[in-house]
């Protein structure tokens, strides 16, 4: 009987030992209850600007459509404020004229354009010295020449 009486013995311990256990869980459960209760209160709520919501527990999360104001009141102190007394009567056409599409390439190469051009009126006299020194005339000659032949072009016309 000795061995009942052990078995009835480890049978009681290992009910409260179950009971126990159970009652840990449980309040681990509540606890992880509230936990979850807590981050549903901390999650930001939804706010509907242009979506017109069907559920009615959501319809309370939505912003009303805002109602225009009276804005002649305003337009009209600004009217007041824009008169003055002088007029502008000299306009520069050159402001109101639009401008061609290509100003702003023309501005940003015309320094480099006029490194160019000085390189090329260098190159065009050196061209032009070395044809008169093969031809072995006279500079002022030809000067002369040339000028001579454009005053009789003119008096001819």
């Amino acid at each position: 009987m000795a061995a009942v009486g052990t078995l009835n013995d480890k049978a009681l311990k290992r009910k409260e030992r179950l009971k126990a256990l159970r009652e840990r869980q449980s309040a681990q459960s509540d606890a992880v209850q509230q936990e979850e209760e807590k981050e549903t209160e901390k999650l930001p709520k939804p706010v509907f600007r242009s979506y017109k919501p069907e559920s009615d527990r959501l319809k309370e999360l939505s912003i009303q459509s805002a109602k225009p104001e009276d804005a002649t009141k305003s337009i009209k102190e600004d009217m007041e404020t824009g008169q003055t007394d002088h007029v502008v009567t000299d306009v520069d056409l050159s402001n109101l004229a639009p401008r061609k599409p290509d100003w702003d390439l023309k501005r940003d190469i015309s320094k480099k354009l006029d490194k160019l051009e000085r390189k090329t009126q260098r190159a065009i006299a050196e061209l032009i010295r070395e044809r008169l020194k093969a031809s072995q005339e006279d500079l002022a000659a030809v000067v002369m020449g040339e000028a001579l032949t454009r005053n009789n072009t003119k008096n001819m016309t």
